[in-house]
Formats: structure tokens, sequence, C-alpha cells
């Protein structure tokens, strides 16, 4: 049997490749700083993501993806926010805040219409050859 092995996205360590991209020393370290903001949020509900971070040490990153898997719910945090992914806003759904998805769909939208126009064009250039 041929061993795999890979970098720890965390922390960089080489590592035998399991069903994780982070090593267990970093997942232990992640469960950590989870704790800490699963118990500071019990007794802080009305905290923000900035005093979340500062309280418990756990980057602004770091408690995002808490929020994104489902491991911090937002249900009971009426001040707890993470930032866009694109233009940083602070939101509390999804991926990219109403403006950024309003302005990715008409993008979208303009690059199918260009698409489907250049192949319209191709075609009615391929007809007229023939």
């Amino acid at each position: 049997m041929k061993l795999d092995f890979r970098y720890c996205s965390r922390c960089g360590r080489l590592v035998a490749r399991t069903i994780s991209s982070t090593c267990p020393s970093c997942l232990k370290e992640i469960e950590e700083e989870y704790q800490r903001c699963y118990h500071y949020l019990r007794e802080h509900k009305g905290c923000t993501l900035q005093e979340l971070s500062e309280e418990t040490g756990v980057s602004i990153r770091q408690i995002t993806k808490f929020i994104h898997e489902g491991r911090i719910s937002l249900s009971d945090a009426p001040n707890l926010g993470y930032p866009c992914d694109s233009c940083g806003k602070l939101i509390r759904e999804h991926r990219l805040c109403a403006e950024c998805r309003d302005k990715l769909s008409k993008e979208m939208k303009y690059t199918a219409e260009s698409i489907k126009a250049r192949q319209e064009r191709l075609e009615a250039e391929r007809r007229a050859e023939s």
C-alpha cells in the first residue's frame, strides 16, 4: 500500500493524506478555537464579530468558517455578522451581500448574452460562406 502525502492547509506541514485537509495538530487547535467562541457567545449573545475575535483570540476568517459550516448559529446572536466574500460588508446570510449578488448576476447575464451573440454571428458567417 502506497502512502499519499500532502501539506496541511493551515500550517503547511507535510502529513499523510486523510479525509481532512488539515493535520491532527491543527484540527485540535481549530476545535479549541471553536470551544472558546462557543463559550464566549453563550455569555455574550450581543457581541459583534470583531468583539468575538478580540476576546477569544480567534481570527475573523476562522469564525466566519465556523458560521459557514453551521457550527456557530447567528439566530441567537443578533449583532453577529460576517464579511461579504466580495466587498467585506457585514452580512448575516449567504456568502455575498445583496448588492454583490446583483452585480454578479448582471455580469453573468451580460456574459451569457455576449457568448450567445458571438455564436450567432459565427453561425451567420458560416452560412454566408456556404
